[in-house]
């Protein structure tokens, strides 16, 4: 309740015996519009009618919400894959809503949201972040900057897909997939899969955080904020060794061409296209660090020490894998045989 702006003109709500009164002030000028909205609010109090009035609510773009979403939380709280994920989606949700105030977020736009990005092949899981991010954002635009009285997601729902084990790759398709990688991506590949790192924990890392002699990699910055380390095997002992002698001044263990840091889109297409030629479709960057964890089930490694290495925060996590390590459980019923 309050006054608001509709277009480019001022409208009012108000209660009135717990019935909502919405009308145009007609104004476009929002002082002239205020008065409008006081005399209505006097009028419905000279009738002892119960009247609640909400303060007056500036009015507020979608753009103006990204901007501040990003700038004031995204990069201030997030580590840099999640604000690349949050880029990305802003980016989809832009097509919806650019230049819209938030008052035109309603259900139904974002119902029409939901059938575009469906119909454009966006997944369910790729639907559901720019959703969440949105819902989010506009959850933060009503409790603390009092820019909207109330948020759509009220009345909309977030289908969320069932977090199923994701895909994971034979040692066939290992092989058919490195067998189409250039070397850097070939390079990548290898290591994600033997040490389970997220992308972007993989694209910052930098020498200072090898340790070939103890064999112990540490991640500074990751997904959950803690620092992290990581036990190398003989591959990646190997592999990093090799590297070593043709460091950049960059510092990156895997730089670009020039130095810096590889961008994760090129990545990402030089990934689309060896996948394509290996026959592997379904199969994502993300994927590979789902193998490594499911080699590590699979070979009898206990399910906490698979969580540490992955830096799961919550157990439910990695108990995904957990039925790929029934042997392990052989233990337990055993045990009972003496009871």
């Amino acid at each position: 309740m309050g006054l608001y702006k509709r277009g480019d003109v001022w409208w009012y709500t108000i209660m009135r015996n717990g019935a909502r009164k919405q009308a145009s002030t007609g104004q476009t000028n929002k002082k002239a519009a205020a008065l409008i909205f006081a005399d209505a609010v006097s009028g419905a109090q000279e009738t002892k009618d119960i009247v609640h009035v909400a303060p007056i609510i500036d009015d507020h773009s979608f753009d103006e919400l990204k901007e501040r979403y990003m700038e004031a939380h995204s990069k201030r709280t997030k580590a840099e894959g999640s604000i690349i994920r949050d880029e990305y989606s802003f980016k989809q949700l832009d097509k919806s809503f650019a230049g819209q105030s938030l008052k035109d977020v309603t259900p139904a736009r974002i119902s029409e949201h939901k059938d575009r990005r469906r119909h454009e092949g966006a997944s369910e899981g790729t639907l559901a972040k720019e959703l969440q991010l949105l819902r989010n954002a506009l959850n933060i635009a009503m409790r603390e900057w009092e820019w909207i009285e109330t948020t759509p997601f009220l009345k909309v729902k977030i289908e969320v897909p069932k977090n199923a084990i994701e895909r994971f790759l034979t040692s066939d398709e290992e092989v058919r997939l490195l067998n189409e990688c250039p070397d850097w991506l070939k390079e990548i590949v290898v290591f994600a899969i033997n040490t389970g790192m997220r992308r972007n924990e993989i694209l910052t890392l930098k020498w200072p955080q090898v340790d070939l002699d103890r064999r112990v990699l540490t991640l500074l910055i990751t997904k959950n904020k803690d620092k992290r380390g990581i036990p190398m095997n003989a591959t990646v002992q190997e592999l990093l060794r090799s590297k070593a002698t043709k460091r950049k001044n960059s510092g990156y263990v895997f730089p670009s061409e020039v130095g810096n840091q590889i961008d994760p889109h090129n990545m990402e297409r030089a990934f689309r296209k060896a996948r394509k030629a290996a026959g592997l479709n379904d199969v994502r960057i993300h994927d590979l660090r789902h193998t490594a964890a499911s080699r590590m089930a699979q070979a009898g490694i206990d399910i906490y020490k698979v969580g540490t290495i992955l830096g799961h925060k919550d157990v439910r996590m990695t108990m995904r894998y957990a039925h790929l390590n029934v042997e392990s459980l052989r233990e337990g019923v055993d045990a009972l045989m003496g009871l």
